[in-house]
């Protein structure tokens, strides 16, 4: 049960939250404001926003469990999406920004035709109203629950949705990016707070903690049939998977479309991925220690809440609360943002040319609303599966890697034809199928992190035995046409390179 103080540090976090919505909300948003913000923010808004965006409370909630489970292998998402988010802003922002974008499949349409566009940005959709948005409804309606007894699921699910859906409906991005501001805050001080806790219960004693959890629950690379992670799957599977959420996914992708510049899409990228390595420190060994201390739950996803429940004194236990909500609140607002933005622009706007700036805004709200409740009326079903982190984890490891596949070879070879690439994406999604389909039947347990590889690996294959068969298709006068780049400055080349070695090192010392 929650205190009075823990209710009053609530409720100067939503009173804070309103404060902000309501500066941003003064303006009328048109598209480019609404989907956007106008193409003006700055690289601390970008960096704090990516960051508050990712950790939902499917990861407050999935990383403790998973860590308490099986041990900080679960880490290697975190390290990963840091690599990626680096190598993006050497190699892939440059072209993003130049080309001003407004979605990410618009590049395909670009390097191939409609077609690859369309396709990209309905499976996009789906990925994010029912895994995204739908996923962080309920994991936040659990631990709702957990603390405000007599609520029940659904009625909390759609309470959690209307909030963030309303708020994300009037502000667009720009309300999106400035509450994320406000949310990475409290998440960053409510882990080290809920760490400290838990270093505190053992007594700081570094040596007996290392002891007493092994050096198996403490290293980073498993077994190659370790059922949490194979050290295959890291090497194969999690960069795929880390490709798709951190450069094509919409929801992610947009708060760089929305850099003023270059320099700031950069900046705050690499501050996004800097920040992606504290979540090993901060909430990944609080839930591998937590075995030490709470060895007897029923289900991993009861780590986070019950570390608050039993060990969070009044008014901390508010502020982690706090941190919850606006894990809750930044991944909704963002997956209901960048879901409007892909329906307005990559299939309202193409076949509506002579459509306003304010229609497509005022459409777009609309549309935001309908995703809202879209996505709430899904959530209740997903307590009918097997459990939340491998809800998530296993449907992006057979959607999205035929999907990196065609964007991988689309940027990097010119050669390959718009037939050939549509063809490849289509037999690498019926393959996913299939492998999916067996693996539901028990006919194989490869762990769906080595399938995301291998199913990438085999949609590249497809992609070219298309081009060589197919009939001779010349390259478009779009293929052909030069991108257009927005250099990066060699300092900030530094600042990148500088940041992937640290990772490196990190994982070598834990490996």
């Amino acid at each position: 049960m929650l205190s009075t103080i823990d209710w009053l540090v609530i409720g100067a976090y939503a009173a804070a939250l309103l404060i902000i919505c309501l500066r941003v909300m003064r303006r009328s948003p048109d598209t480019d404001e609404l989907f956007l913000a106008g193409r003006s923010l700055g690289p601390a808004v970008i960096g704090l926003s990516l960051f508050a965006s990712n950790i939902s409370s499917t990861t407050l909630i999935g990383l403790p469990g998973a860590a308490w489970e099986y041990g900080i292998a679960v880490a290697n998402y975190e390290w990963m999406a840091a690599l990626v988010l680096v190598l993006t802003a050497l190699f892939l922002l440059p072209r993003l920004i130049g080309q001003r974008l407004s979605t990410i499949p618009e590049l395909l349409e670009q390097r191939f035709d409609p077609r690859l566009r369309r396709y990209l940005s309905a499976c996009s959709l789906f990925l994010s109203v029912a895994l995204d948005t739908a996923g962080s409804l309920y994991a936040g309606a659990i631990v709702v629950m957990l603390f405000v007894p007599g609520f029940t699921l659904a009625p909390t699910i759609f309470a959690l949705a209307l909030l963030a859906g309303l708020y994300t409906t009037a502000g667009g991005l720009r309300a999106v990016a400035y509450t994320d501001v406000l949310q990475s805050l409290v998440l960053l001080g409510g882990s080290v707070l809920l760490t400290w806790l838990v270093l505190a219960e053992l007594n700081f004693d570094f040596p007996r903690i290392i002891r007493d959890l092994g050096p198996e629950r403490l290293s980073l690379l498993r077994p190659i049939d370790d059922p949490s992670l194979p050290w295959l799957g890291t090497l194969i599977g999690l960069p795929v998977l880390g490709f798709y959420y951190w450069t094509m996914n919409q929801y992610v992708a947009q708060r760089l479309l929305g850099a003023r510049d270059i320099t700031a899409a950069a900046r705050g990228s690499i501050l996004a991925a800097a920040l992606k390595l504290l979540p090993l420190f901060i909430m990944v060994f609080p839930g591998a220690m937590a075995v030490l201390l709470i060895p007897d739950l029923d289900s991993p996803d009861q780590v986070f809440p019950e570390l608050i429940r039993r060990f969070a004194p009044p008014g901390v236990a508010g502020l982690l609360i706090a941190g919850l909500l606006a894990a809750i609140m930044s991944s909704v607002d963002s997956t209901l943002n960048s879901a409007s933005t892909l329906i307005m622009v990559d299939f309202v706007k193409p076949a509506r040319p002579q459509i306003s700036s304010r229609s497509i805004a005022r459409l777009g709200r609309f549309c935001t609303l309908g995703l809202m409740l879209l996505a709430a009326l899904w959530a209740p079903m997903i307590d009918r599966f097997s459990g939340l982190f491998a809800y998530l984890q296993q449907t992006f490891a057979y959607v999205t890697p035929p999907l990196v596949a065609v964007f991988l070879i689309g940027v990097s070879n010119q050669s390959i034809s718009a037939n050939a690439a549509w063809r490849g994406l289509i037999t690498g999604h019926a393959l996913s199928a299939l492998v999916f389909i067996a693996a539901q039947l028990g006919w194989h347990s490869v762990h769906f992190t080595i399938v995301a590889g291998l199913l990438c690996a085999a949609t590249a294959v497809f992609i070219v035995f298309w081009q060589l068969v197919g009939d001779g298709q010349k390259k478009t006068s779009q293929e052909s046409a030069k991108p257009a780049y927005a250099p990066l400055s060699p300092g900030l080349k530094r600042c990148a390179y500088g940041l992937i070695g640290v990772t490196l090192l990190i994982v070598a010392w834990l490996a």
